[in-house]
């Protein structure tokens, strides 16, 4: 099939929808689709804020990536940018012949894709990845009524696509309540379950020596921003370090939010054993999971968070937020939930896995195996699935891996 990704969120830009879209397209490509993605541009300064050399990502032979004009709009990563629509992107879709198009946003670039959708007559899926009223603090009106304008200015977008998925039941859920009327289910985010796994007791001593981790280090993994509520977590760990003074509590993740946080960990007391590693490649994020011993994610703003599910692959139990998203993986005995914001519960929380080895043990057992449901080959045949089922309903006769169609 010929598949074509609209997107706002992408490389260089970090994050979990980035790495969802990178992997599923590179995935869809070693099957024999051939995929585009329309994606925004992209200056050397978004390249050097996440380390990166100023060259376009390589996603193997058959997928194309389209940069289109964009603007930075405010974030926490400082990478984020918007697509500017002109509705003008379908004709050289038209010559391309695409049987699917799919948007991973509501925003510029969605519109651009329900434009050329609308124009070559072919099936449009619209997946939301976001809990966009989770970031009113980045928007110039009030924090309750951008909440509600968002969530409803969304569902009108993906009510006027052909198919509808999130990462999770909380998304469409919520979309339901505001008037989602298109057929809709959930597809997870793919997960490398062959890069992210446990490590043995050899190998998880080696990677804590190598690393400066004690037998009691607690990791966050992801931005650092506002709505990630890293904060709650660097006072829940002030707590813990008061009763396991060789606690270490590891942040991998860059964001406009760590100066605050490294000064709360200061005024706590905590700030040398409050470690930023810096943003991670993958191989080196792997080697973090495996070295620690607990996961924290005390974020209100998850629609499911690949980080999470990383973790869990690599054999780790989570402390986690009952918000959104979180309560549908974390709480299925892979590990606890804490009431957001509060910081006393998920000391008490943290303290019971770092004190309770075999607890720790029986959770992170049960969370490698919960995630192995999200592996990247289960996700990819998803969306072959969706997307074949989308192409036949539009009466539209696919392309084949060779280009010719069926």
């Amino acid at each position: 099939m010929r598949i074509a990704f609209f997107t706002d969120s992408f490389y260089p830009e970090l994050g979990g929808i980035q790495d969802s879209i990178m992997l599923t397209a590179r995935a869809l490509g070693e099957r024999g689709h051939q995929i585009m993605v329309y994606a925004p541009s992209a200056s050397p300064r978004d390249y050097f804020r996440a380390g990166l050399p100023v060259q376009e990502i390589d996603l193997g032979e058959r997928v194309q990536v389209r940069r289109l004009f964009s603007v930075p709009v405010p974030s926490s990563t400082g990478q984020s940018r918007l697509l500017l629509p002109t509705g003008r992107r379908w004709r050289e879709l038209a010559d391309w012949r695409p049987d699917v198009l799919h948007t991973h946003t509501f925003l510029g670039a969605g519109w651009e894709a329900l434009v050329a959708a609308r124009r070559l007559g072919v099936p449009l899926v619209g997946t939301n990845h976001w809990a966009i009223g989770e970031f009113s603090m980045y928007a110039p009106i009030g924090a309750r009524q951008f909440a509600r304008y968002s969530v409803k200015a969304a569902t009108a977008y993906y009510n006027r696509c052909d198919f509808v998925t999130g990462p999770s039941h909380s998304v469409i859920d919520e979309m339901r309540v505001y008037g989602l009327r298109k057929p809709a289910r959930v597809v997870s985010n793919p997960i490398d379950t062959v890069l992210f796994r446990p490590g043995n007791a050899g190998e998880r001593q080696a990677l804590k020596r190598r690393l400066g981790f004690s037998d009691a280090t607690i990791l966050y993994a992801g931005r650092l921003a506002v709505e990630k509520n890293i904060d709650v977590l660097i006072r829940a760990f002030a707590s813990v370090a008061r009763e396991i003074p060789d606690a270490i509590f590891a942040l991998a993740g860059h964001g406009s939010d760590r100066p605050r946080l490294a000064r709360l960990a200061e005024e706590l007391g905590v700030g040398q054993q409050v470690r930023f590693l810096g943003t991670l490649d993958k191989p080196a994020l792997a080697d973090a999971y495996r070295a620690a011993d607990v996961f924290a994610i005390a974020s209100t703003s998850e629609t499911q968070s690949m980080v999470l599910l990383q973790a869990m692959s690599s054999g780790l139990a989570a402390v986690g937020a009952r918000w959104r998203a979180l309560p549908e993986y974390i709480g299925d005995d892979a590990g606890l939930l804490a009431e957001p914001g509060d910081a006393a519960q998920f000391a008490a929380h943290l303290l019971s896995m770092l004190r309770t080895p075999s607890m720790r043990a029986q959770m992170g057992e049960r969370a490698t195996a919960i995630a192995r449901r999200f592996g990247l080959a289960e996700t990819v045949s998803a969306w072959e699935q969706i997307y074949a089922a989308q192409g036949a309903a539009h009466g539209i006769r696919q392309h084949n891996t060779e280009g010719a169609f069926e």
